[in-house]
């Protein structure tokens, strides 16, 4: 491994809360299948598989304690969206995990570290990377705090991505996004994949089983990256209320006023 691999390596385990693990003991997270068949080495589909059973189990159990009042329902709707390729991808994009990564020629090329289902796939393979080399209480607060936490929050604040993404490109550039998608599989397993640009720009790309979802995926990306690059200005605070009284508010009266003889 390079000194300068190595220091990736090293930077994203100390970013992601992780310091003092061995580097080149999760390389084999970050070799896609192109590039193990170019001799770069296993690729990191074994550890995916592991790492999804992982990630699995700690969302479920987070769950459970997170929402004691939820439905099985309300639960499976919820997991699905924590351990979706999407929400994997979006993880994995914050943590960098696209600069590690070890694609073929022709994949990196064609702009393989940006994929998100190859990224959402190295995220995995990073978790079961992982908990083979530490314990799992160690790796289900990485998961909590690294991806579960930003996720939940994402998917109960945000409930219509689209509009909300329409709302603020229309009051920061006075412009609106635009989606371009296409289509791959059999017409029974059909998968959409949506871009979301504005200004020419692509801020988000999204993947799902709908053009709906797709696009509700890459809005959501999108917003996050503009919300990241214009955050709001903080409010005012609040002013003190005056010591040694109580303060009431005063609502406008709405009783009408008799007339005047």
């Amino acid at each position: 491994m390079s000194t300068q691999r190595r220091r990736r390596l090293a930077t994203l385990l100390k970013n992601s809360g992780l310091a003092g693990i061995d580097p080149t003991s999760i390389e084999q997270a970050f070799v896609h299948e192109s590039a193990a068949r170019e001799g770069a080495g296993p690729s990191n589909e074994r550890l995916e598989f592991f790492g999804d059973a992982v990630l699995g189990f700690v969302t479920a159990r987070w769950l459970m304690a997170r929402y004691p009042a939820a439905s099985e329902g309300e639960l499976h709707r919820r997991k699905a969206s924590l351990v979706s390729g999407e929400a994997c991808a979006e993880t994995a994009r914050r943590l960098a995990i696209g600069e590690v990564m070890r694609l073929g020629v022709g994949m990196q090329q064609s702009g393989g570290a940006g994929n998100t289902t190859i990224l959402a796939d190295a995220f995995e393979a990073f978790i079961g990377a992982l908990a083979g080399v530490t314990d799992l209480e160690r790796v289900a607060k990485f998961i909590e705090l690294e991806h579960l936490g930003h996720i939940d929050r994402a998917e109960g604040g945000e409930a219509d991505a689209k509009t909300a993404l329409q709302e603020f490109t229309q009051a920061h550039f006075g412009t609106t996004p635009t989606y371009f998608e296409r289509a791959e599989g059999p017409p029974h397993d059909r998968r959409f994949t949506s871009q979301v640009r504005i200004a020419a720009e692509t801020l988000g790309e999204g993947i799902g089983a709908s053009k709906k979802a797709a696009q509700q995926s890459a809005a959501a990306m999108a917003l996050a990256l503009l919300r990241s690059r214009h955050p709001e200005p903080p409010r005012p605070p609040e002013p003190p209320a005056p010591t040694g009284g109580q303060v009431i508010a005063l609502r406008p009266s709405t009783r009408t006023k008799a007339p005047q003889p």
